[in-house]
């Protein structure tokens, strides 16, 4: 993706270039990096930020644009070079939208997208009607991170986890031997089936996830 027009992009959006960017007036701003050229500083990043990652999940920059922010070095890093390795993970709301009905939390995938997808196995993926992956990810049900971007993201292993975390965020927090006992009630039911995956313990300290894996082995790539 060529890095011209995403730096156009940002000057529309108050990007203060380089060349004009006075560090004595404005020590605290963020830096703003294209493919590893610090092209400019801004002042509000977190509004820009989620300005630009809205942009990818619509597609209307391409999804193999990695967004990554660091906020302790107050760093913001866009890369669009080739030659970086991605792979695919669920999107998660970051806020609720009341005007269709998203809860903050929750997977970008919901119940029409699954329905749309059970009515391909009748269509080919010639005709017009036909969903498939590539409407996923457009619609922003799927992103593509790289290893650069994976390292800000808090990824839950499973929707299943996903779903337990949110029940276990909305109950007060648990004693110590409350705890104890849900492990050893777990470690019995696990006990059966040998082939069952190991959990971990659901740790309501998370602040927010970001994405979900759509099958552990997808770890391997």
């Amino acid at each position: 993706t060529p890095a011209d027009p995403i730096r156009d992009f940002m000057v529309q959006r108050n990007m203060e270039v380089l060349e004009e960017y006075d560090p004595a007036s404005n020590p605290f701003a963020t830096k703003i990096f294209i493919n590893g050229t610090w092209v400019g500083v801004h002042q509000d990043p977190k509004h820009l930020v989620s300005l630009v990652q809205d942009l990818r999940r619509k597609s209307i920059i391409s999804h193999e644009v990695s967004l990554v922010r660091d906020i302790r070095d107050r760093e913001f890093k866009i890369f669009s070079d080739a030659g970086r390795v991605m792979r695919p993970l669920f999107a998660v709301e970051q806020e609720d939208k009341p005007e269709t009905g998203a809860v903050k939390g929750t997977l970008v995938l919901n119940k029409e997208h699954i329905r749309r997808l059970e009515a391909d196995q009748n269509l080919n993926p010639a005709d017009e009607d036909y969903f498939g992956w590539d409407s996923l990810q457009q619609g922003g049900v799927i992103e593509y991170l790289d290893a650069e971007e994976e390292e800000t993201a808090m990824i839950c292993m499973s929707p299943e986890d996903l779903d337990e975390y949110r029940e276990a965020k909305k109950r007060p927090k648990q004693s110590e031997e409350d705890h104890h006992q849900e492990k050893l009630e777990r470690l019995n039911d696990d006990a059966t089936d040998l082939n069952a995956r190991v959990k971990p313990k659901v740790n309501t300290d998370i602040n927010m996830y970001t994405h979900c894996e759509i099958h552990p082995s997808m770890l391997l790539g």
